[in-house]
């Protein structure tokens, strides 16, 4: 069994209806879904606002590469490019963490640093992460923390400026879980 927590965001064209081709893509292995909030861009290029959201998905027929390689295919199909580091992107899908049947997968590979190297400082991962799953926990150097205490520790302006959407058209619920 993959556990894959993903970050999606979109700064580039319909955002919502972007982040929403993600959510159904991956519908049948949803466990939660966060709200979408709108964040301000990470790093040095001058750029409009992100939306972002965070999906908690499940598929015992996937590796954590394979939900890598999920958020390439769908990066391409948003006719994503990768011309500037931290620039402006149509989609991006990331792979936060993942645990293969409960453990969780800790990787210094090139193409895919397990669990991400920055998620702990980023407040446009955290917030939506801990919207989608309150209990949410993320193995660190430093040893595995809630994801609730590292929101807390962020810096409160790099916190405050993810502000959920209330966007009708997004829905957090997921079949069959209650």
């Amino acid at each position: 069994m993959s556990r894959a927590v993903l970050s999606i965001g979109s700064n580039m064209g319909d955002r919502l209806e972007l982040l929403t081709s993600v959510r159904d893509d991956v519908a049948d292995h949803l466990l939660a879904v966060s709200a979408v909030f709108s964040t301000p861009p990470w790093g040095p290029v001058a750029q409009d606002d992100f939306d972002n959201a965070v999906l908690v998905v499940d598929d015992p027929d996937r590796s954590p590469a394979d939900w890598l390689e999920t958020g390439f295919a769908l990066e391409r199909a948003a006719q994503r490019t990768r011309e500037r580091r931290w620039g402006p992107r149509t989609l991006d899908v990331d792979v936060i963490t993942a645990s293969v049947d409960g453990d969780v997968v800790v990787s210094d590979d090139p193409v895919l640093t397990l669990p991400h190297p920055r998620a702990h400082l980023r407040a446009f991962v955290l917030v939506p992460w801990l919207d989608a799953d309150p209990d949410a926990t993320l193995w660190t150097a430093d040893g595995v923390r809630a994801v609730s205490d590292l929101v807390a520790a962020l810096d409160p302006a790099d916190r405050d400026g993810v502000r959920r959407r209330e966007v009708e058209a997004w829905s957090t619920t997921v079949r069959g879980v209650s």
